[in-house]
């Protein structure tokens, strides 16, 4: 047991979501996850710390790095690299790549890869009835699944004796993307067996039981199985062919094989995982096996969630598709940058390969500095759902369409709309977030952006601006504001809408500067309406 007056990291239950609790206080990830390998080397990393302008650092631990010959564990390298945050003020999220990583299993040691007798293989069906032996590790085979949860649990162990006192590292992330690439399922004879086998009850009984509650991604693949009286037999005979029945079932038995290797560890150390897994096609594609097929996707995140219960939560990694419809899709059943942290209560973000960057081409600086200085008040706002929305607009598409589309809200009696910030000349970008703070009052944080507002009162004949103030952060701590400027005239263009002007404005050729940009970047908004029938 931990000492008393030490409280592990762990997540916290709000309403709608969680928030992540460090030394007994909320934070919100401003992360940075580096390059695959970039922290396996102490060196190496004693040359990017200094440029990591974060909170929080993802890096990998390998299977291969720890346990280069079977049962004999080194974990002098990770140390260094714990040390090395710890001395900067950073925090760690260890990624744990070992049997999967990016739906491969290159990160597993040699004495694994070179013996396909114990460890088998999956296999890829080509055509003419061709099997193609692949990196992949079987998730039908003991062997591997108890050698990767053995290696974790001393893992965590060794956490837990180094870091337990100073929680550096907060969060384990429980392998990495898995899924099978280049086919829905796996073609091996143990592979081929399984699926003709009955499916497990379990998941049977799970699906019916919860049908009204699954996620609609996955209700749409499951027509076939809600149509069958009874639904018994093998998998194509339940859910019928196919590559979504293929998914669902590579889906069940890779998070069978997850939570084990994540049980063993939390066995170790009562410690909370997230586990990351493409959410969409990567490099073109749109069938199982084109991505990962059995990883955490939306369309079967219901079946991560119910067979891997000693993993915490699902993230996605955002490459190609809809961020916002992303966020919204991984918020299924209360799972925890502007729109993730605004709109989806997300306990933190994390680009990847920010040590790439020098500081003064690092555009995630200024982005951080600002969601730093005002992290307390986003983590109040994320205890009252509903209460913020984030946002960005992006450039200008070439042909001068406008790709970012307005925002509505109806909060406090008013119908507020966030939009572009628009000056004279050329709009330009913008990002942020805007916290409804009670009846007319509105914290807003960002630029680029405008808000105005209309009474959703029948009888309001007026809705105008009360008071707009520039606020500075005054204790980071509390989240306190203190006023700078109170603001008025062209900064809400004599009362129309308050405006957050970018770091550039355009004035389309206007000879004075009419508008300035947003100095703070934060300001405190009221509107108020006048009723017709007070008139």
């Amino acid at each position: 047991m931990p000492p008393q007056n030490i409280e592990i990291p762990h997540l916290r239950s709000i309403e709608g979501g969680k928030q992540l609790i460090v030394h007994g206080r909320p934070i919100l990830i401003l992360g940075a996850e580096l390059q695959n390998s970039s922290l396996t080397s102490a060196e190496h990393m004693d040359t990017v710390w200094p440029n990591l302008v974060v909170n929080t650092v993802l890096g990998c631990v390998t299977w291969e790095m720890i346990e280069p010959v079977e049962g004999q564990f080194d974990f002098k390298e990770l140390d260094k690299i714990i040390l090395g945050a710890r001395k900067h003020g950073l925090h760690l999220v260890l990624l744990w790549f070992g049997s999967y990583k990016n739906g491969m299993s290159t990160y597993a040691p040699a004495w694994v890869k070179k013996n396909p007798k114990r460890f088998p293989r999956m296999k890829l069906r080509k055509a003419g009835g061709v099997l193609q032996t692949t990196e992949i590790l079987s998730i039908f085979h003991e062997e591997a699944q108890k050698s990767d949860a053995r290696a974790f649990a001393q893992l965590m162990r060794h956490l837990k004796q180094f870091d337990q006192d100073h929680s550096t590292v907060v969060m384990v992330q429980v392998e990495n993307e898995t899924g099978l690439l280049g086919d829905s399922r796996d073609g091996s004879a143990a592979g081929e067996e399984r699926f003709s086998q009955p499916v497990p009850n379990d998941l049977v009984s799970f699906l019916a039981h919860d049908w009204d509650y699954l996620h609609q991604d996955l209700k749409r693949n499951l027509i076939h199985f809600k149509a069958q009286t009874p639904r018994q037999g093998s998998w194509a005979e339940v859910f019928g062919k196919g590559p979504h029945t293929n998914k669902l079932f590579m889906a069940y038995h890779y998070a069978l094989y997850v939570n084990q290797v994540a049980a063993a560890g939390r066995a170790e150390y009562r410690f909370r995982y997230s586990d990351n897994d493409f959410p969409v096609i990567v490099g073109g594609g749109g069938m199982p096996g084109d991505y990962p097929s059995g990883g955490c996707t939306p369309n079967v995140l219901d079946i991560w969630q119910r067979f891997a219960p000693s993993v915490d939560f699902f993230t996605p990694d955002i490459y190609l598709n809809d961020y916002t419809s992303c966020c919204s899709k991984y918020r299924h059943r209360g799972q925890p940058f502007w729109t993730a942290v605004g709109s989806y209560q997300a306990i933190g973000v994390a680009p990847f390969a920010l040590d790439t960057l020098e500081p003064e081409s690092n555009p995630y600086i200024k982005h951080y500095a600002l969601l730093e200085s005002v992290s307390q008040i986003v983590l109040e706002a994320q205890q009252r759902p509903g209460s913020s929305v984030g946002f960005f607009f992006d450039e200008l598409a070439a042909d001068g369409s406008d790709p970012s589309k307005p925002i509505t809200r109806q909060q406090g009696g008013y119908e507020i709309t966030i939009e572009r910030a628009f000056v004279l000349g050329k709009p330009g970008p913008g990002c942020g977030m805007v916290i409804h703070r009670g009846e007319g009052k509105f914290l807003l944080i960002g630029w680029g952006f405008q808000v105005r507002a209309t009474s959703l009162s029948p009888t309001a004949a007026y809705t105008g601006i009360l008071r707009f103030e520039e606020k500075v952060v005054a204790n980071k701590v509390t989240g306190e504001l203190r006023t700078r400027r109170v603001l008025n005239g062209d900064e809400t263009r004599s009362g129309q809408f308050a405006i957050m002007p970018n770091e550039d404005p355009d004035y389309g050729g206007f000879p004075i500067a009419i508008t300035i940009p947003a100095k703070t970047m934060i300001a405190e908004l009221e509107f108020y309406s006048l009723d017709e029938s007070e008139v």
